[in-house]
């Protein structure tokens, strides 16, 4: 996908991504009200740090499409609630058919909660947003070949989650979760939510 912004049935400019199939209003939604949008709060950044570890190797339209089950599964993605699961729990997951049963990534799910568990409230939103760029240092993308894979500050983050105790978080992934929690600002030049008026981050 290499194109520039495209004209969705209502007439508004959206990033390719957005628009992959008419059919898929899930992702057109995703585009339009979340992606890219300031998130704050630990429980909040926890959840889309797992999701998109479950999204590795998958279409993000398989996550969207499980994204309450696996809030169902996952206790709402509250850190505390996590971090208490039991070897039962991790069984329990495994057999559930509302969301990704992979093995390791659940693993990793229910570890990372533990490692911030220990931390101090805020802290791991604090910890995430250290991270992100002056928006004045990034040039605005104008086609999707302008938006990179990996970033310096993806990278520094990747490790420093690893070296911190987090799993299944490397360059790639820690830049989804970068763009998908508007760390970063991705949206193409022309794509008509990145002309809206910037949002006020909310903590959760």
């Amino acid at each position: 996908m290499s194109g520039g912004v495209v004209a969705g049935p209502d007439g508004l400019a959206r990033c390719p991504w957005g628009l992959e199939a008419e059919s898929m209003t899930d992702y057109r939604v995703y585009h339009d009200t979340e992606w890219g949008l300031p998130v704050r709060g630990d429980d909040a950044l926890y959840e889309r740090m797992c999701l998109e570890a479950f999204q590795s190797g998958l279409s993000w339209l398989t996550i969207l499409r499980r994204r309450e089950g696996f809030r169902a599964a996952f206790a709402g993605f509250s850190i505390a609630a996590v971090a208490a699961f039991t070897d039962a729990d991790a069984e329990r997951l495994l057999a559930d058919p509302g969301i990704i049963r992979n093995r390791a990534k659940i693993a990793a799910a229910i570890g990372n909660a533990k490692v911030a568990a220990q931390w101090e409230p805020g802290e791991l939103d604090a910890f995430i947003w250290s991270y992100a760029p002056e928006p004045a240092d990034r040039p605005v993308p104008c086609t999707w070949a302008d938006v990179p894979a990996t970033t310096p500050e993806s990278t520094a983050l990747a490790k420093e989650l690893k070296k911190r105790g987090f799993r299944f978080i490397g360059p790639t992934t820690a830049y989804a979760l970068m763009q998908a929690c508007g760390l970063v600002d991705d949206h193409l030049a022309d794509c008509h939510v990145r002309r809206l008026p910037p949002p006020v981050p909310a903590r959760a």
